[in-house]
């Protein structure tokens, strides 16, 4: 019994702290990423390689404008349209991570759907699908319940007001 309670307020916890399973990145690690580009010289390969690691961890990090970094520098890329299409899968997702990052979940979701056109099976785009649609759900949810308290306190307040004129 005590487990399932126990089970039931982590379900609740989770639930409002917003609690996915994508990985934060610290800025240590960006710092290293950047030093990696700046390093990577004239191979085209190793910048191509290292870019997109900066990518992943500027998408991945917790401040909003390393979040916008990314964003740019992975649009810039899928413009330019290098690689094969599996980095464009790649591609597609971690801009889908960093929509999602800046809460962004339609735009998300439209470039998780495109991921999954070109692998169908991939987990870990299934995966964000699937958080990405939860995060919209619970916002819904929210926003149904700040709705329905408004509505309440309004109609409160109506009936108190003509309690009072009688």
């Amino acid at each position: 019994m005590d487990a399932k309670i126990g089970k039931f307020f982590d379900s609740v916890g989770s639930f409002f702290s917003g609690g996915d399973q994508i990985p934060w990145c610290d800025r240590d690690i960006i710092a290293g990423c950047e030093r990696e580009v700046a390093e990577a010289g004239d191979s085209n390969e190793r910048k191509s390689d290292s870019i997109m690691r900066l990518s992943w961890a500027l998408v991945h990090s917790r401040q909003p404008e390393d979040v916008q970094r990314g964003i740019a520098m992975l649009e810039d890329s899928l413009v330019n349209n290098t690689g094969s299409p599996l980095q464009q899968r790649e591609k597609l997702y971690l801009l889908a991570v960093g929509y999602y990052r800046s809460g962004a979940y339609s735009r998300s979701r439209q470039l998780v759907e495109q991921c999954l056109e070109i692998a169908p099976d991939w987990r870990q785009a299934l995966t964000l699908k699937k958080t990405i649609e939860d995060k919209i759900a619970k916002d819904g949810v929210i926003g149904i319940g700040i709705t329905a308290t408004a509505v309440g306190l309004i109609a409160g307040g109506i009936a108190a007001a003509l309690a009072r004129k009688k």
